[in-house]
């Protein structure tokens, strides 16, 4: 795994055990290394020195290219989100898994947080109605002609536009999560009725057309220093909203918040706080139960994806 991805693992030893890392950074190898007990000699500039040396690993975790390179070695894989950028490598992991057998388990950690899982369980029975690092500059440079590669193969033409590329980056990275987590909460729609973004490609608004509702989505990037993530869902009877304060502080409760009106005519607000144990967390345990006691992946939703993206 990557350096970065140390910690979230390490707080679960009881399910897992970090046997190498990888990373292009030297600093980051040498910090986490130390920090959380991982031999030197178990660290690794790239996936495919540590797939050739490190035969005793059972699960990898990072990106496209090198999760096709670890399903071929034999390998299971927790693949960061978004799975791909563009249809070419996400039509590449399904057929090397399909291939290869092994799993593959996408991270999308705001889908198994308790609360947004309760108000699932609201909604689901409800009637429709700048920053320096230490990273060697050859890195940087792959990295950026990889950035070039996979904007040229996702948009073609458009990415000498640069509104088409903010616009493309948005939905990689902020809207693949809010995408994945209104699939598990509300299904996939029915069709776009209208979208549109700003001039600097930075914000979106869409409406999408459900069987008997239509959702608003709204996403976007600004300079006030403020995390403001949510999905709310309104009924006639009911309001039930689950909040996302930040990603970059662990620990801290993601709520849900239940608005209704009782028979009396009374209004009732609920605040529920299920656990204190962050996405990440819970999300490693459903990845340890898809490795180590055979839970089938859910591969469903991703499917229907790349369907209604080759129509």
């Amino acid at each position: 795994m990557s350096a970065d991805k140390v910690l979230g693992v390490a707080l679960c030893s009881h399910m897992f055990k970090v046997k190498a890392l990888v990373d292009v950074s030297p600093g980051a190898l040498s910090h986490a290394s130390s920090k959380f007990g991982v031999p030197q000699d178990r660290t690794y500039n790239s996936v495919d020195d540590m797939l050739a040396k490190a035969d005793d690993i059972d699960l990898v975790m990072y990106h496209v290219e090198q999760t096709v390179k670890s399903l071929r070695a034999g390998k299971d894989v927790f693949v960061e989100k978004p799975m791909a950028l563009s249809i070419e490598g996400a039509d590449e992991i399904e057929r090397v898994q399909k291939e290869t057998g092994k799993i593959v388990f996408v991270g999308f950690m705001r889908r198994y947080a308790e609360a947004f899982l309760r108000v699932k369980d609201v909604v689901q029975t409800t009637p429709k109605g700048a920053i320096n690092y230490d990273t060697p500059p050859a890195a940087v440079e792959d990295r950026k002609k990889r950035a070039e590669q996979m904007l040229q193969q996702a948009l073609g033409q458009r990415a000498r536009n640069p509104a088409d590329v903010e616009t493309y980056r948005l939905l990689a990275s902020l809207s693949s999560h809010d995408l994945s987590a209104m699939r598990e909460l509300i299904g996939m729609p029915q069709s776009v009725i209208g979208a549109q973004r700003s001039p600097d490609g930075q914000w979106i608004w869409v409406m999408f057309q459900y069987d008997g509702f239509v959702a608003y989505y709204e996403v976007g990037i600004d300079n006030t220093p403020i995390f403001d993530a949510h999905i709310e869902v309104y009924t006639k009877t009911q309001r039930a909203k689950v909040s996302y304060d930040t990603p970059f502080v662990k620990g801290l409760p993601i709520k849900a918040t239940l608005q209704s009106r009782r028979e009396n005519g009374d209004f009732v607000e609920e605040t529920i706080r299920p656990t204190y144990e962050d996405a990440f967390m819970l999300e490693y345990r459903y990845l340890y139960a898809a490795v180590a006691e055979g839970k089938p992946e859910d591969l469903v939703l991703f499917k229907m994806v790349m369907d209604a993206l080759k129509l």
